[in-house]
């Protein structure tokens, strides 16, 4: 049975939150699964879910110990508009975390953000 430390307080430094890294997966999974896709409003809601969910995984699987993560999608109908958004949390500076990428096509605009928060 192996051993793991459960009184950890800080990730070493191979498990800590990586933004390139998630970076990279959320571009993966959303360039796989929106290229040619066209912004149709009954599919948006079921869509931003799966997104959500093979992002959530994706970037589970890459190694990031005792990191709770939270996965937020916005899909929007691409009309020459402008979009702010802003996210607010509290966390460690040392420990957490988030990436984010933006995805455009001729119809649609896909923002994905993924936070990471230690678990202490």
């Amino acid at each position: 049975m192996e051993s793991s430390d459960t009184y950890l307080i800080r990730p070493h430094h191979q498990h800590k939150f990586k933004p390139a890294i998630v970076k990279e997966c959320i571009r993966e999974i959303v360039r796989e699964q929106l290229s040619g896709v066209q912004y149709d409003p009954e599919e948006v809601p079921q869509l931003s879910r799966t997104l959500a969910d093979s992002v959530k995984e994706k970037v589970k699987n890459a190694g990031f110990e005792r990191y709770k993560l939270v996965v937020q999608v916005v899909i929007g109908e691409q009309r020459g508009q402008g979009v702010k958004m802003s996210s607010r949390c509290l966390w460690d500076a040392d420990t957490d975390n988030y990436a984010e990428d933006v995805y455009m096509n001729d119809s649609l605009f896909c923002l994905v953000a993924v936070f990471g928060s230690y678990y202490y």
